[in-house]
């Protein structure tokens, strides 16, 4: 097989006694759209950083197309980096910033304008091409801060949250239109972001950071729905989990002694009776109903408050033990129950929904 575009071999950024990358290996492909997520201070930008050539590594080897990247200079690399604040200079134009990275190449000026200007037209900004950057509104600097890192042709675009100034009903037609021109072009975009929304509906694959270290890296999906370990389950979507011990196990499944009962749940990971686990389960494959407890994976509970986002809600209930349980549920579906805080409800969800997790 051919080495992908881009390789982080064992890379570690240390800083004195501080270490914000653990020793990170990541093969990226060409064309492809990557996430880095995860909390602040887990070393995604870190690691950007270094990819684009303001970090140098401690240790370990960057590799652009088979050629080590850890001394070459910023300027150097075919990495833009599109920032968090934008970075554009408000003294210039529209069309003197996007024409910026040409100049410093010396592409001269009818060939620099020309090239500049077709990204503009691509983004359906070359009407603003004489305006000051105070004149634009948040989405049009985004496309600005885009074309000046496109006008290059870059292999490699590197993103730093560039959309978390943005209002949120900008960042979901911005996501839609990144999506879109990432795959025009066949660019590969590496996109650092704390936001599930954005990563999940963008990226090919997602990169699970924590404390410097890799946790998962795989689509979108599986992520979601096979989270490898108990942060990773906790960081992404609304689960629910529960810790316990395996009693039993038979057919695939796993019988599992809480505090809220026996659950039974699939039993994917190399496991035996007697294992201490962590059941998850996903809020969206949560059904709630007003009859009894009864049966397979059966939580009786107490309304505590519902979320709304948008046509889907989001409830909590108490079952117990100190402990809130969510399930999540279309408006239509919920209003039947009549949900109100205080409200005793039933939860149940099916043992194939149900991840186990060895505690390690």
């Amino acid at each position: 097989m051919p080495e992908p575009l881009l390789v982080l071999d064992g890379i570690v950024k240390r800083y004195d006694d501080h270490t914000a990358v653990h020793r990170l290996d990541l093969d990226i492909a060409a064309g492809e759209f990557i996430a880095l997520m995860g909390p602040s201070g887990c070393g995604k930008t870190t690691t950007l950083r270094m990819i684009a050539g303001l970090e140098t590594p401690s240790e370990g080897e960057i590799r652009l197309r088979g050629r080590r990247m850890n001394e070459v200079k910023p300027w150097e690399r075919d990495t833009p980096l599109v920032w968090q604040s934008l970075a554009l200079f408000p003294f210039m134009s529209v069309l003197k910033n996007v024409e910026f990275g040409l100049k410093m190449r010396d592409v001269v000026g009818p060939e620099r304008t020309r090239r500049a200007m077709s990204w503009l037209e691509r983004l359906g900004i070359a009407k603003y091409r004489d305006r000051k950057i105070d004149q634009l509104s948040g989405g049009e600097r985004q496309r600005v801060a885009l074309a000046r890192a496109l006008v290059t042709e870059p292999e490699i675009l590197l993103l730093d949250e560039p959309l978390s100034a943005l209002d949120a009903h900008l960042v979901i037609r911005m996501q839609a239109e990144l999506k879109q021109l990432q795959q025009q072009l066949g660019i590969t975009f590496c996109y650092v972001t704390h936001s599930q929304s954005e990563a999940f509906a963008m990226a090919d694959r997602v990169a699970i950071m924590a404390e410097g270290r890799l946790q998962q890296v795989g689509p979108p999906r599986e992520v979601y729905r096979a989270p490898a370990n108990r942060f990773v389950a906790e960081f992404v979507g609304a689960n629910n989990i529960l810790s316990g011990r395996i009693v039993s196990l038979a057919k695939g499944l796993a019988a599992v002694d809480t505090p809220f009962g026996t659950l039974q749940a699939k039993a994917d990971q190399a496991c035996q009776a007697g294992d201490p686990v962590a059941v998850v389960v996903s809020a969206d494959r949560v059904t709630v109903s007003d009859g009894k407890a009864e049966g397979e994976n059966a939580l009786a509970g107490t309304v505590i408050s519902e979320e709304f986002v948008g046509a889907f809600v989001t409830l909590h209930v108490d079952i117990g033990e100190d402990k809130s349980f969510r399930a999540q549920l279309q408006q239509h579906a919920l209003e039947p129950l009549g949900a109100v805080r205080g409200k005793r409800l039933t939860l149940r969800w099916k043992p194939e929904h149900t991840v186990i997790l060895k505690n390690k």
